[in-house]
């Protein structure tokens, strides 16, 4: 009897070996990855430009040339139309504008009626702020001591506000020359600075 429990001991224990010694073992599950996190690609959080737009402009304008007195200025007023188009950053467009003058010039008794303008408008998307550079070509109107219209270029600086998505105002100084003025030899030289109202459509 002793040795039946001996033997009966010992086989149950070269049975219970292997899984103590690890021959029978649970699958090792490998941890999941941890995800890393990725920044978000950077959005740009400007306003939105892009559109057909029309407005009117109140200003101030001064004449300057050879013969001219020095106080050749007074006001402008005119209308504009044109379209910008918004790349994210950067806001590129053109407009036509017209500005009749009430400027005379006492000393020649020079009228300039008013000034067209096609302007072409780059600018910097600041949310509802458009700084912006414009330049382009302009043509003259005078009357009184010379009737006539002539050529010439303008470059200048403006910026835009959006009050609304429909409605922008702003501000613009334009630089303008117009060199040998009707074939006479006179470069006449203008600056203007006005306000502006617009809307979009």
């Amino acid at each position: 009897m002793k040795q039946r429990l001996l033997m009966t001991s010992a086989v149950l224990t070269l049975a219970a070996a292997p899984a103590v010694a690890g021959g029978i073992s649970e699958p090792v599950t490998a941890p999941a990855p941890v995800p890393v996190a990725v920044a978000p690609a950077p959005v740009h959080t400007g306003g939105d430009w892009t559109g057909f737009y029309a407005g009117a402009s109140l200003g101030y304008g001064q004449l300057e040339a050879e013969g001219f007195s020095d106080d050749t200025e007074d006001y402008t007023y005119g209308l504009h139309a044109g379209y910008l188009y918004d790349l994210g950053a950067f806001v590129l467009g053109g407009e036509l504008e017209y500005d009749a003058t009430e400027i005379t010039d006492a000393a020649t008794g020079i009228n300039l009626d008013g000034v067209a303008r096609a302007k072409v408008r780059a600018g910097y998307d600041a949310g509802q702020w458009l700084p912006y550079v414009t330049a382009g070509a302009a043509q003259a109107y005078t009357s009184g001591g010379l009737e006539a219209d002539d050529t010439g270029y303008f470059a200048g600086l403006g910026v835009d506000y959006q009050v609304t998505p429909g409605i922008r105002v702003g501000a613009e100084v334009l630089r303008h020359q117009f060199d040998d003025f009707n074939g006479g030899g006179t470069d006449i030289e203008a600056t203007t600075a006005s306000l502006r109202v617009g809307f979009t459509f």
